[in-house]
Formats: structure tokens, C-alpha cells, sequence
């Protein structure tokens, strides 16, 4: 069987279990042709575990107008703000502290990323997952 000829890579972060056929779902695929309805209900079904979360997803659209998605892990700056328990982080990163994080939680928050880092061990992951706090006011202790 041949392979199916690749059109275009949409990536949208949703929140886990409610997409719907409206912004930014519906103006990201609907000029592609494709069935939003069918991407709606396959990424619910497969998030609803996730809800309350955001969840990044890479839909691959062929020419035959069909899809396949990919989940991946959410966001670091989302994680880190549920850690540190902020709705926001700081306006003005370099000389404000918005919030506090633990080195556990540091690894926890790695752990999680892990699949989707370009890191080759836990501690260069940690170390992003710093860099990501840092920039956002959030210290690390």
C-alpha cells in the first residue's frame, strides 16, 4: 500500500476534552477540507481523562482529506503556574517574583515534559524547566 501523500502539519493547543468546531479549532482546519466534526469528537474522546488541562496537538492532514493527531505533553509555563498555584506569571520577569517553586516539583514538571524535550537526561530537563520558570518571575528553591 502506498503511502498517503502529506498536505500540511496544523499544531493548536486546545484545552483537554472541549473542542469544538468553533476558533481555533474550526479556522485551523477548516481551510484544509477536512471533517471537523470527526477531529472534534476523536480529540474529546481521547482528552477527556486530561480535562482542565491544556493539550498541545500536531494533526498531519493528507491529500485524501483525512487526519491523524498527535498528543502532546502540556506546556511547561501551564505547568509550572498550577505548581506554584498563579493564574499569571510576573509582568516584568527580570525584577519581579511572581511565585515559588520546589526542586521536586522542578522534577515532577520534568518528568512530565520528558517526551517532548530535546533533553538527553533528567538533569538537562530540570534545566529547562528552570529557564522556563526564571523567564516567567518564578523562582526555584
Amino acid at each position: 500500500m502506498a503511502k498517503k501523500k502529506v498536505i500540511t502539519v496544523v499544531k493548536i493547543q486546545i484545552e483537554a476534552g472541549k473542542a469544538s468546531p468553533a476558533p481555533p479549532v474550526g479556522t485551523a482546519l477548516g481551510p484544509h477540507g477536512i471533517a471537523i466534526m470527526d477531529f472534534v469528537k476523536a480529540y474529546n474522546a481521547k482528552t477527556e481523562a486530561q480535562a482542565g488541562t491544556v493539550v498541545p496537538t500536531e494533526i498531519t492532514i493528507y491529500e485524501d482529506r483525512t487526519f491523524d493527531f498527535i498528543l502532546k505533553t502540556p506546556p511547561t509555563s501551564t505547568l509550572i503556574r498550577e505548581k506554584a498555584g498563579l493564574q499569571k506569571a510576573a509582568n516584568n520577569p527580570g525584577s519581579e517574583v511572581a511565585g515559588n517553586i520546589t526542586e521536586a516539583q522542578v522534577e515532577e514538571i520534568a518528568t512530565i515534559k520528558m517526551p517532548d524535550l530535546n533533553a538527553n537526561d533528567m538533569a538537562a530537563a530540570k534545566l529547562q524547566v528552570r529557564g522556563t520558570a526564571r523567564s516567567m518571575g518564578i523562582t526555584v528553591s
